[in-house]
């Protein structure tokens, strides 16, 4: 079995810390508190990206929709899927080895969420992991969140899995976005045409802080950074 490494910071861990958790090491903790010096916005637009999630999570059950796929969604943590709604089935999807061993170990004893080691971005490979967990022939909620900006291209295989899932499913993902191409962002425009015909639920692509918020934003509070996007829509 993959072990996490102390020595080494990880990717998932170092999210974890973001969000204020306890599953990292001191290795993560040094890694975030550098990056916090350089981009001073790296927490708050970490939990403005969970915030998303949980609200769409809530929003897509409380519609009726009770299996869910978290693409890229590191470890199992902080208020993941299964806490916020946990009267539904999820599988969380990610390739490191290392992560896939320690969330089969915080989802040990938990009967309606799974993980599955796949690459988030083989829409066929994440299709079979999940086929085994959830009824692919009812409707899913796919969760891509802060997973497909940079690196490859994942239109295709949103496509497919816009493809694949049955109607009534939906689409949900946030996505760093400018008009500068080099920094691996893409334009609200690009980040638009990811949810294909699928119907784009109120208020639409907006910053993620602003979509569905549980509260009014306090006057005179710090405004987040605009680059973070988030949507949500279905399938009909």
């Amino acid at each position: 079995m993959s072990q996490f490494d102390p020595r080494t910071p990880n990717l998932a861990r170092m999210y974890d810390y973001l969000l204020g958790g306890t599953d990292n090491y001191a290795v993560d903790r040094e890694a975030i508190d550098r990056l916090s010096d350089l981009i001073p916005e790296a927490v708050p637009l970490a939990r403005a990206n969970r915030g998303f999630l949980q609200r769409a999570a809530r929003y897509v059950a409380a519609e009726g929709v009770s299996q869910f796929i978290g693409l890229g969604s590191g470890l199992p943590t902080q208020g993941n899927v299964h806490e916020v709604v946990p009267e539904a089935k999820v599988v969380y999807v990610d390739h490191d080895p290392v992560v896939a061993a320690h969330a089969r170990e915080l989802l040990a004893g938990e009967p309606r969420a799974i993980f599955a080691e796949a690459d988030p971005l083989d829409a066929d490979e994440v299709l079979a992991g999940a086929a085994g967990f959830l009824d692919l022939a009812a409707p899913v909620a796919v969760l891509l969140v802060a997973m497909p900006h940079g690196g490859r291209d994942p239109g295709a295989m949103i496509a497919r899995l816009r493809e694949a899932v049955a109607p009534g499913s939906c689409l949900a993902l946030t996505h760093a976005a400018s008009g500068d191409r080099r920094d691996g962002t893409r334009s609200p425009a690009e980040i638009r045409a990811f949810f294909g015909d699928f119907a784009l639920v109120p208020p639409g692509l907006v910053q993620a802080a602003e979509w569905r918020p549980d509260r009014p934003r306090l006057v005179g509070g710090t405004p987040l950074p605009s680059y973070l996007l988030a949507g949500l829509a279905m399938k009909k």
